[in-house]
């Protein structure tokens, strides 16, 4: 070994035994949960800036809360509380914190947040939707004495920026639901004069540790960990300082520990430090499978350790390219669900334990979802963090409403989507940025790409916009409602299936007889204008299910393997039913898979069928919409979704054959007739192999209650904010679930616990109510634990039926006001599909022929728009001239399959007649879609394909899309309807692969 090695390795001995001396005579944390403790008044008082203000009859508070979340779903989000809000809090620092760097991180504030430390102004942020810090040093005593902190909220939806007079875009009725005050976790950081900065741009300018992978070599488990600390000096001398990495895996095992090139800090000075080191034998991050390691940067300051920064992070790789996302080198197709970035809860908000959020997000992936894309503004990192543990991708917005913004709305955008790359860059969940919930503008796209390049170049995170289609600088695009196609960056719908269901429907054939369209729309906009008719989003579990089996099936056909063109997924909104933006008798949203308390409808197992693979079916399934307990003598269509080739059904082990296939995935058996017993269903493959079966029983009749708790893993914490959430059934003698039951449950909740409510069709949606009725059998609400650990009794009762009871016990924990116990601390991971497979994800089913040229006698240049790749151009003929165009292939091939895109695509059907080298091969009118028509045409072999029109398009209201404002889509219709009568957006011909 020369010199250096061995300076290097006396060096790094050295390093390590000064680190562990200097742990071990360090009793104080540099990270501190701040939760706990707080005093709130609802209403403005001025004087309560002041230290010396008398609190004392204050509500007493544990964070995260937000003043009117028990209004959560009991109220339209319009009509949610708001004003000024103060938040109090006294306390001590540790004794250790003399001559410290003392900062608060709070990680969100609704709508603007003034902070006052002992009296004194500390700031002021106002976007109301990401995390920021105060440097606090100046303004806190040391031990013994006290602090005092209090924090003016206000959540008025007009607020506007003071500096500015600008209102923030986010801050809309329509979209982010309004918890107002301090509905997100806060913390304390005590650090040494020379330390390694807090992510946290606003108010500090710093951006903390960056933590990324490079040089993957999936196949063999190796990749190059790279970590980039900026470090800030705040000592009057220069210093000598570098970093000391350690890596370790999920079982606490340290994997690597390496260190960086030392360098010098003047007084002032801060700089970026790094070290770096190849590893191998890692488990790469991947869908349902939260492999996460803890990555600890030690700060090493002249020989001593002095700061210390734990990340607690994955590595994955991800590319954008060939139309599709590869992820650990698998293409993977996406689809999962478009959420509210609020993810609230009813009576609580959003402001839910961890725990919780796991809960929540894992239900997405065992869905079979693999991505969540939270809608218009930043999720809290809560939400970030869980989605990590979870396995689930994420796709990132800043925050925006619905169009482009010019000035100073813009900049608030770029600012906040620099403060939220900047937060949330260590998170391997997060895979996509979106800047905008509509297209922006080209120049406004390029400033988003500089500041991803500037703080996160190396995060393998695609950046991008809804619709921006023919984006030169997007890296990622896709409409809303609409399947688009490429071949270049990957296109994924934003949202889709937006119909709506209650839980409690059934179908038509059970009590309270629910059919499509009933029920109308009777609210009016946050304008004041009326709401257009939605009854036809007005569904039961039977249809809403089925709707959302259809609208996959159009991305499901152009999946990968389909051609060079495809279209990477789309995501359905939404997942758990909202408190915003909807379209029924309810004033909360019933489009999601699950209810608000996270119980699933039918269309939870339906996605969890059609959606399980990464992009073809990997593991076949089956499921059958609704229950087997009708009145007898009912008559109705059964629909059992699945993904095998063929379904037959049985009653009573009585077979009625094989079911009528659409859609690929929905099969129909008409007039099945009720039976009591049992109705199962069995799938089978091409051969004519069973490959699935789902069975229903009948339930007998309702006997009882029956009591189950869903807890933080490990147990409640008596904290005063974890919560149990208690799931009550009515069950027959057997203990099987009574699927028609509605019966009204009364609960009481003593000892160490109080209730906190849940969700139901009534009176103010029964928030709150201390009796509501199950709905199809089951129902669920929430419990808060005290701060005094101890048992919990939950008692259930019903008229005529044998009650529940059920005792929990809640664990003593830390609610010191500096706390060490983390909000997150100690929470698993999902890990259930395990690591990336090594396998391709899809057989190739087609191969799309190229095109070379186009010719036609009408608009002749614009021929070239209807295969350019490029679904915002179109070509169309004129007035008078005839409607046909041929296309000549770039080889012979035996045509087989015509796709196109034509302008109108949901509302108009055209008569078309296709010719390959002059020989017919199809007449008839093209179906309606969300964007591409397959047309089977006789297989021919030829080079040249004739399109023609042989009359008028015909009109058709079958696909009923309307915003709630009333706005119809036109579907790539021009504003002179009348010239184009045969726009081709893209147009696309295959032959099969033998």
């Amino acid at each position: 070994m020369n010199l250096k090695g061995v300076l290097y390795a006396l060096s790094f001995v050295m390093l390590f035994t000064n680190a562990v001396s200097a742990q071990e005579n360090k009793s104080a944390r540099e990270k501190y949960n701040f939760n706990y403790g707080w005093k709130l008044n609802v209403g403005n008082v001025e004087e309560a800036q002041n230290a010396n203000f008398n609190d004392k009859l204050w509500t007493n508070v544990n964070l995260p809360y937000s003043w009117n979340q028990a209004e959560a779903f009991r109220l339209d989000i319009s009509h949610l509380s708001t004003g000024v809000a103060w938040y109090r809090k006294t306390f001590q620092l540790p004794k250790e914190a003399v001559n410290k760097k003392v900062f608060i991180e709070f990680e969100g504030v609704r709508q603007m947040g003034e902070v006052y430390v002992n009296g004194k102004f500390a700031g002021r942020h106002e976007n109301g939707a990401m995390a920021f810090g105060i440097d606090i040093s100046a303004f806190v005593n040391p031990f013994p004495q006290e602090n005092v902190i209090a924090v003016k909220t206000d959540n008025d939806w007009r607020y506007k920026e003071k500096a500015t007079g600008s209102g923030f875009q986010w801050n809309d009725k329509n979209f982010n639901a309004n918890y107002g005050g301090i509905p997100k976790n806060v913390f304390l950081h005590i650090k040494s004069k020379v330390y390694q900065t807090l992510p946290l741009y606003s108010f500090l300018g710093t951006t903390g540790t960056y933590v990324y992978a490079t040089d993957f070599n999936i196949a063999e488990k190796k990749a190059t960990v790279n970590v980039s600390s900026q470090v800030k000096n705040e000592e009057a001398k220069t210093v000598s300082a570098q970093l000391k990495v350690s890596v370790k895996d999920m079982q606490g095992k340290e994997v690597a520990s390496f260190l960086g090139d030392a360098i010098s800090l003047a007084p002032n000075e801060m700089k970026d430090l790094k070290a770096s080191k190849a590893l191998q034998d890692l488990n790469f991050w991947s869908w349902g499978y939260g492999y996460l390691y803890t990555v600890t940067s030690e700060l090493v300051v002249d020989n001593q350790s002095v700061d210390k920064t734990e990340i607690r992070t994955g590595f994955r790789k991800a590319e954008f390219k060939n139309g599709m996302v590869y992820l650990n080198d698998r293409v993977i197709m996406m689809h999962g669900y478009a959420q509210r970035t609020s993810n609230e809860w009813p009576s609580i908000g959003m402001s839910a334990p961890a725990w919780l959020s796991d809960y929540s997000n894992s239900l997405m992936v065992k869905s079979n979802g693999n991505l969540v894309r939270w809608m218009h503004i930043t999720p809290w990192k809560q939400d970030v963090e869980s989605c990590d543990r979870v396995g689930l991708i994420q796709a990132m917005p800043a925050g925006d409403s619905e169009k482009d913004v010019e000035g100073r709305r813009w900049e608030q955008r770029t600012d906040l989507m620099r403060d939220a790359i900047i937060y949330n860059r260590n998170n391997p969940s997060i895979l996509f940025y979106e800047c905008g919930n509509e297209s922006i503008s080209e120049a406004h796209m390029s400033e988003m790409l500089a500041i991803r390049n500037q703080y996160d170049p190396f995060g393998g995170r695609a950046i991008g916009s809804r619709e921006m289609l023919d984006s030169k600088v997007a890296e990622y695009g896709g409409e809303m409602l609409y399947i688009n196609k490429s071949a270049r960056i990957p296109f994924w719908a934003t949202e889709y299936s937006r119909d709506e269901g209650l839980r409690k429907y059934w179908d038509e054939f059970t009590p309270p007889f629910h059919k499509n369209g009933t029920g109308g729309t009777t609210h009016t906009n946050v304008n004041g204008t009326k709401v257009a008719d939605a009854s036809a989003y007005n569904r039961n579990q039977d249809t809403h299910a089925i709707e959302n089996a259809e609208r996959w099936y159009d991305y499901w056909e152009s999946r990968p393997g389909t051609g060079e063109r495809v279209s990477s997924g789309g995501v359905n909104i939404i997942f758990s039913d909202s408190n915003t933006h909807y379209r029924g008798q309810e004033n909360y949203r019933r489009s999601g898979e699950v209810d608000a308390m996270r119980i699933p409808k039918d269309g939870f197992y339906t996605h969890q069928v059609i959606w399980d693979g990464w992009v073809d079916t990997e593991k076949p399934a089956a499921h059958i919409i609704g229950h087997w307990n009708y009145e007898k003598g009912v008559t109705k269509d059964i629909t059992v979704i699945s993904t095998a080739d063929a379904v037959e059904l049985f009653v009573n082990n009585v077979s009625l054959g094989k079911g009528v296939q659409s859609k690929r995935f929905i099969y129909t058996f008409k007039n099945v007739v009720f039976k009591p017993g049992t109705i199962k269903a069995i799938g089978y493959d091409k051969s004519g192999k069973k490959v699935c079966e789902k069975e229903i029983i009948t339930a007998g009749k309702a006997t009882g209650l029956k009591l189950t708790a869903i807890e933080r893993p490990g147990g409640t914490l008596a904290n005063g904010n974890d919560l149990v959430l208690v799931q009550v059934e009515v069950v027959d003698a057997k203990g099987n679930r009574c699927p028609t039951a509605l019966n009204m449950v009364n609960f009481e909740v003593t000892g160490q616990g109080t209730f906190v409510g849940g969700i139901a069709q009534g009176p103010d949606n029964y928030i709150g109510a201390s009796s509501l009725p199950v709905e199809c059998g089951v129902n669920r609400i929430l419990v808060r634990a005290t701060e005094v650990d101890g048992e919990i009794k939950i008692k259930a009762s019903s008229d005529a039926l044998k009650g529940d009871l059920l005792t929990l016990r809640t664990i003593k924990t830390d609610i010191e006001k500096l706390s060490q116990q983390m909000p997150n601390e100690n929470l698993p991971s999902f890990m259930e599909k395990g690591p990336t497979p090594n396998t391709p994800s899809f057989t190739r089913t087609r191969t799309a022929v190229g095109i070379i040229g186009a010719k036609t006698n009408s608009n002749q240049v614009e021929a070239i728009n209807s295969y350019d790749d490029n679904e915002l151009t179109q070509w169309s003929y004129g007035k008078s001239d005839d409607a046909v165009i041929e296309y000549e292939l770039e080889r012979e091939a035996t045509i087989n399959q015509v796709v196109m895109k034509l302008a109108g695509w949901r509302s108009k059907k055209y008569p078309v007649r296709i010719f390959v080298d002059n020989k017919k091969v199809f007449e008839g009118s093209t179906p309606l879609s969300l964007g591409y028509v397959t047309l089977d045409v006789k297989p021919t072999k030829g080079k040249k394909v004739k399109i023609e029109l042989i009359g008028n398009a015909k009109n058709s209201d079958a696909m009923n899309l309307v915003e709630i404002t009333g706005k119809v889509d036109e579907a790539g219709l021009k504003s002179d309807k009348n010239i184009q009568k045969l726009p081709i957006v893209e147009v696309e011909f295959y032959e099969l692969i033998k």
